[in-house]
């Protein structure tokens, strides 16, 4: 932990084999002179005006890495070369004459603004070239700096050098690679000087893997487990100590009677990153799979999962086992719910809660202190698991889960096998409700998660879910998913082919006191039923009439029930939220969606399709025995010849 270790050999920087740098800045600051003297180690003579792209190899620094160094020109016919270099470069150094402090004053009030405008996020590190030319009088190079790095955060560091002298000419190039390979900006907040958020979060949920007694401390062992996992070299025992022994004079609770605690450990590495030193702590984000997000690294984590359009992802029972043990673990209060604080500290080791956006923000029930119980729980991780299950599997490892990754997760069967085995093996079914304004869709989702009733009609501008445990007659528990679709984004949704693939059952919601918002609801149903037959991909349709303790409007039961028929659906289901009454609509769903067969609806032009193909097939069957009798006969006739000819 001492950070002593050397960085793991080239090659480890996630797959970075170079790191460029461009060096400019005002003429005759020593630009071409300080790449000569870093490639040469001599002070050049004659110098051309730019120098063309200098390597310095691999071995040159410790972190194996080559740098390229590119020269640049500030005349202003140059101008758009610059540019080009600006963008393509990893880091920047940017020089001035310490004789000269009109170069200076050049870099705040026009290098630096220049590279905002030109929006190059890359490190800056300033450079005093002339180190031997500088004027003892002259005001100490932090006085200088210091406000100007206050205004400027992109500037990694400030040195000065003299590429005749061989003064820092080597630390120039050393510390621009390092603000590469080992930025400050992801791990250290310099306004505040403290770490940032997403730091924390990596380094907590390092210190409790590498916490294996789970005692909240790093022990003597645990700690030279750490350092060899990292450093690929153990801790002296007189090492541990002293580490131990620095943070209790600055932090008294970083240390306690089993070890180093979680405090501690932060503060260790605040220690070393304001030191410098923050390679250390790079070192171990790195040995632990972090990137320079600090997000674990892509090729830890299946970007996509192999599917077809018509299959789903859902969690295997081992993971749900283990999300109910994380559950459990993080109820402190076991009042069987996470209220929002034990929440956060359950994501406090992912780089941010997965749940504080749309689509997961408020989609699964919780009790009136805003706690989330273990349905609700599981609910949202079939929800992501669904939606996103590159994201789902992050977040179970980012909160300790250790199994092979291929164990977590489970894709369902195609759709359309389901349809031809007339059954489905799905525990997590998705439910899309179409309907229009105000016709009572928001309120049905709401009732779903336990949301009480509200006269109050706010309409949904985008896609909403809602996500909860239904338990069926048969005691059986599957999870539903709810996607509100609002009416204005009906047309965007079905110029996708593939759009109602993954879907299981979509519901039609109308006003049931409303002609209009009935034949809307109709001609909506006809729109999904004919894409449905059009791509391939039909879904089980059912109606809810919606609001059913107003006045119904004249023949409202009546021409919906014939429409149902006549589409070979299940009569329309009546329900009034305002009432509390359901009539068991959200089991029906699931039923429905469970038989993926049934309550398929036929438009007219789809009936007159499957007439026409059933009119098509039997011709052909026609054809067909009328073939199979010609060949036949002919076979007949032939045996017939044969044995005339034999008989002759």
């Amino acid at each position: 932990m001492a950070g002593s270790a050397a960085v793991a050999a080239g090659g480890s920087f996630l797959g970075r084999t170079s790191v460029r740098v461009a060096v400019m800045g005002e003429g005759g600051t020593g630009k071409s002179s300080l790449i000569v003297a870093v490639a040469t180690e001599s002070f050049p003579e004659n110098v051309p005006h730019v120098m063309p792209p200098t390597r310095l190899p691999a071995d040159y620094y410790p972190d194996r890495v080559p740098l390229t160094i590119i020269d640049t020109s500030s005349r202003p016919e140059n101008k758009a070369k610059l540019i080009a270099e600006c963008k393509a470069a990893d880091a920047i150094v940017l020089t001035y004459a310490c004789d000269r402090p009109s170069t200076l004053d050049r870099l705040s009030t026009y290098w630096l603004p220049e590279l905002r405008r030109l929006e190059v996020k890359v490190p800056v590190i300033v450079v005093g070239c002339k180190l031997d030319l500088r004027d003892e009088q002259q005001v100490s190079l932090e006085q200088v700096m210091s406000p100007i790095m206050q205004q400027y955060r992109e500037i990694e560091t400030c040195i000065e050098c003299s590429a005749l002298r061989q003064i820092q000419v080597q630390e120039v190039f050393y510390y621009a690679q390092k603000a590469v390979l080992h930025p400050t900006a992801p791990l250290f907040d310099q306004e505040t000087q403290s770490l940032k958020p997403r730091c924390v979060r990596a380094l907590k949920r390092i210190f409790i893997l590498c916490d294996h007694d789970r005692d909240g401390a790093l022990s003597d062992s645990e700690l030279n487990d750490f350092q060899v996992r990292c450093f690929n070299a153990p801790l002296q025992q007189t090492e541990i100590a002293g580490v131990k022994k620095v943070v209790q004079e600055k932090l008294p609770e970083g240390v306690n009677d089993h070890g180093l605690t979680l405090t501690g450990f932060l503060f260790l590495h605040a220690l070393f990153i304001e030191k410098g030193r923050l390679e250390t702590t790079w070192t171990v984000l790195r040995k632990f799979g972090y990137d320079n997000d600090i997000k674990l690294r892509d090729d830890l984590l299946p970007t996509t999962f192999k599917r077809a359009s018509d299959q789903t992802v859902e969690l295997t029972n081992e993971s749900v086992d283990f999300l109910k043990g994380v559950f459990l673990m993080f109820d402190i209060d076991s009042d069987g719910a996470l209220r929002p604080a034990e929440l956060d500290d359950l994501f406090s080791t992912a780089p941010e809660s997965p749940w504080s956006e749309a689509p997961y923000k408020d989609a699964a029930e919780k009790n009136v202190l805003g706690g989330l119980s273990l349905e609700g729980f599981l609910s949202e991780w079939a929800l992501m698991t669904l939606q996103d299950p590159a994201a789902s599997l992050a977040n179970l490892i980012y909160i300790g889960y250790t199994g092979d990754p291929a164990s977590a997760f489970h894709i369902t069967r195609k759709r359309r096998l389901d349809r031809k085995k007339q059954q489905t093996q799905r525990n997590v079914f998705q439910c899309l409700v179409f309907g229009p304004r105000n016709a009572g869709k928001t309120t049905l989702l709401n009732s779903f998660i336990g949301r009480t009733f509200s006269e109050k009609y706010t309409p949904t501008m985008s896609d909403r879910f809602a996500t909860n445990v239904v338990e069926l007659h048969n005691g059986e528990k599957k999870t539903l998913v709810m996607r509100e679709i609002p009416e204005t984004e009906v047309k965007n949704l079905l110029s996708n082919k593939e759009s109602l693939a993954a879907c299981d059952i979509a519901v039609f919601v109308h006003d049931s006191s409303d002609e209009e918002s009935w034949k809307r609801t109709k001609e909506l149903l006809v729109q999904v039923a004919s894409h449905g037959e059009n791509t391939g991909f039909e879904v089980p349709c059912l109606i809810i009439s919606a609001k059913d303790d107003l006045d119904p409007y004249p023949l409202a039961v009546q021409d919906s029930t014939r429409v149902s028929q006549d589409m070979g659906i299940e009569t329309p289901i009546p329900i009034s939220v305002k009432l509390r009454d359901h009539n068991d609509v959200f089991c029906r769903i699931v039923s429905a969606a469970q038989q993926p067969h049934l309550s398929i609806p036929e438009t007219e032009a789809g009936k007159s399709r499957k007439h026409y193909r059933r009119l098509v097939n039997r011709s052909l069957m026609f054809v067909s025995v009328g073939a199979a009798v010609a060949v036949v006969g002919l076979g007949a006739y032939r045996i017939y010849a044969a044995r005339k000819n034999t008989s002759a």
